[in-house]
């Protein structure tokens, strides 16, 4: 597959320390939409033979120099090799129209990544797992329905983003005139940006934060807009997805077939998070009418609210032994 030629950033540029026990470097793989991802490899130093492997991504308009790749890092601290990916049209990923997403495109990113981890040398292909942050722990698990080569999967602090974009948060604007004042205007904006000759962005997280703004917007601005998780790349910390940018999200359950995923799936959230009911409800939908049950967890971590698990939120909330045990056991 012809690669586009990527402009990447080769100094160290993450919100999170480098660690001495791993080898990093910048890699690059295509989509079968013919899209070339950016990717971080963590290589544990010192390891020999084939590896079990992990790929990771997410936040929803993260970028893999914030979470995935603290996730990555830390899981090749703990013997796997591992890739955190920008998705299509974002980071330092390629793609000619950016900040656009899509629940095929975005799965397929997982899919490609899985790819590059089957045919890469120093990986067994048959221990492969991935890991879903936030609105990739969708993605994550709509991969582990489609790709029979994932035997593991994580979702962490996950959120289902076709559910939010059709039915609002806490699916508060769950109607059928809701959804049709969203179309409308979403096809108001198609035909604005054409005359624009440029795409509207949508706004990353509010900033100045209002003094009445609801928790979960203060808990992502304590994030993405300070120096805790800010990235000059990262569409959260900056100007957003464009207006139209999930515009597809809202005809397209992205769980439907949940409940058909054979391989091991580990849910984990706060238990305080705002997110926390995406967690329970996707683990519900999993578990039901399913003959595949017994390697199904949902891991709610107490006290936790949804940034917690993106770095640890000061208190270690992320249960980095639980993830090494549970991909330990299932990539064996």
């Amino acid at each position: 597959m012809k690669k586009e030629e990527l402009k990447l950033t080769m100094e160290w540029d993450k919100t999170f320390p480098k660690s001495e026990k791993v080898d990093h470097n910048k890699v690059t793989f295509v989509n079968r939409y013919g899209i070339t991802l950016a990717a971080d490899l963590y290589l544990p130093k010192g390891a020999s033979g084939r590896l079990p492997a992990i790929a990771v991504c997410g936040p929803f308009g993260a970028v893999k120099e914030q979470c995935a790749g603290l996730y990555a890092q830390t899981m090749a601290e703990r013997g796997f090799l591992t890739v955190a990916f920008d998705p299509s049209f974002t980071g330092e990923s390629g793609g000619n129209v950016r900040f656009m997403a899509s629940p095929d495109v975005n799965t397929e990113d997982f899919m490609a990544a899985v790819d590059f981890l089957s045919l890469n040398e120093r990986v067994d292909p048959d221990r492969i797992g991935i890991i879903g942050i936030c609105g990739w722990g969708g993605m994550a698990l709509n991969a582990a329905a489609l790709d029979t080569r994932v035997k593991a999967t994580v979702a962490s602090t996950m959120y289902d983003m076709t559910r939010v974009n059709a039915k609002g948060y806490f699916d508060s604007e769950d109607s059928e005139e809701a959804r049709y004042q969203k179309r409308q205007a979403m096809c108001e904006q198609r035909l604005a940006d054409l005359k624009a000759g440029e795409y509207a962005l949508g706004g990353g997280v509010v900033d100045p934060l209002p003094e009445d703004a609801p928790f979960f917007v203060k808990d992502y601005y304590d994030y993405y807009k300070t120096e805790r998780g800010y990235h000059a790349r990262s569409l959260n910390s900056n100007g957003g997805w464009n207006v139209i940018g999930c515009e597809s999200f809202l005809n397209q359950p992205i769980l439907q077939y949940a409940n058909e995923i054979r391989s091991a799936v580990l849910v984990m959230h706060g238990e305080k998070a705002h997110s926390c009911y995406f967690g329970k409800d996707a683990y519900a939908a999993m578990i039901k009418n399913s003959k595949y049950t017994e390697n199904k967890e949902l891991l709610l971590i107490p006290d936790a609210v949804h940034t917690d698990l993106y770095d640890g939120g000061g208190k270690n909330a992320i249960p980095f032994d639980r993830l090494e045990a549970f991909f330990t056991e299932y990539l064996k």
